[in-house]
């Protein structure tokens, strides 16, 4: 990158690269556009600068993974803090190199790793779901809402009640939860809902103000979405009298866990979750900045 804004920021050069102690050289085949990369982009980081944040690659030298080893590349400050991957080969910390399960393809590990990372985090760091515990979440048909409840499960919930709108199909929703509950688009909760330690609430708008009412003294709602609206109404008297918590989840400003990702990997490949994404040459990359935040996966190979 030798620019910020419109116009070509982006074009391929040759860099010499060297893995001092602590790092590892990886040569890379995919790497994600995701949102770090965009605000990368936007002008927070000094010129010249390798962008890419997350990606797929094997590892040519290393001293704690074996060279040939498929990897997933996240974390530890890769493409913003540091130089990233975009490019045919990348250097990194050592920490940011995590193993890519046999099971599983590295574009379906790159497509998922995002709502994966940040489900992961909204019930295990942010919302701190502890065994025994009773979480809603809401939502629960979409991507997000689907790991967010098996993740719950994993961590020891005791029940998991899942929140889907009125017209949403719940059928791929069954087998994660205890109970189903509907709520309406103004976000009217039935009274079969019951009490609540924890809400993982990707929907917002209404249904986070109607959800506080079902959740317990010293309970926690973490707040990962809005696509039911940008704008709730939180009843104040519930919020300080039942000494509420309302948590955002983001994943810029959050350190991950150090088995953030390894936990995320894990779990994409032991599901069939699955995800569309398109691959893009590299050499693209210019073309496809201006399209809506999307799974967008670079062919690094092309380069």
């Amino acid at each position: 990158m030798r620019s910020h804004g419109p116009g070509e920021q982006l074009k391929a050069e040759e860099v010499e690269l060297t893995a001092g102690p602590g790092e590892t050289l990886v040569e890379m085949r995919l790497a994600s556009v995701t949102p770090l990369d965009r605000s990368a982009l936007s002008g927070r980081q000094p010129s010249p600068f390798v962008p890419g944040s997350e990606g797929a690659g094997v590892v040519v030298s290393s001293d704690v993974v074996e060279p040939g080893t498929p990897v997933v590349v996240r974390g530890e400050g890769a493409g913003v803090t540091r130089a990233g991957v975009w490019g045919r080969y990348a250097v990194v910390p050592n920490a940011a190199v995590h193993r890519l399960p046999p099971s599983l393809e590295a574009g379906t590990a790159l497509a998922l790793m995002t709502p994966a990372l940040t489900a992961h985090t909204a019930v295990r760091r942010v919302a701190d779901v502890q065994e025994g515990e009773t979480v809603v979440v809401t939502g629960v048909t979409g991507l997000v809402g689907c790991m967010s409840a098996a993740i719950a499960r994993a961590a020891g919930a005791a029940r998991v009640i899942g929140l889907v709108s009125m017209d949403d199909r719940a059928d791929d929703a069954n087998g994660l939860v205890d109970q189903l509950v509907r709520v309406d688009g103004l976000g009217q909760v039935g009274r079969e809902l019951p009490w609540c330690d924890a809400v993982i609430d990707t929907m917002g708008g209404p249904v986070a103000g109607g959800v506080l009412g079902h959740i317990s003294p010293g309970g926690r709602i973490a707040v990962l979405g809005y696509k039911a609206g940008e704008f709730t109404t939180i009843d104040l008297h519930q919020l300080i009298g039942r000494d509420l918590r309302v948590l955002p989840v983001n994943l810029q400003r959050t350190v991950l866990a150090p088995d953030a990702v390894g936990h995320a990997l894990a779990g994409i490949a032991g599901t069939s979750w699955r995800a569309d994404y398109d691959v893009v040459p590299a050499d693209r990359i210019n073309d496809i900045l201006d399209r809506p935040a999307g799974r967008v996966l670079l062919d690094l190979t092309t380069l």
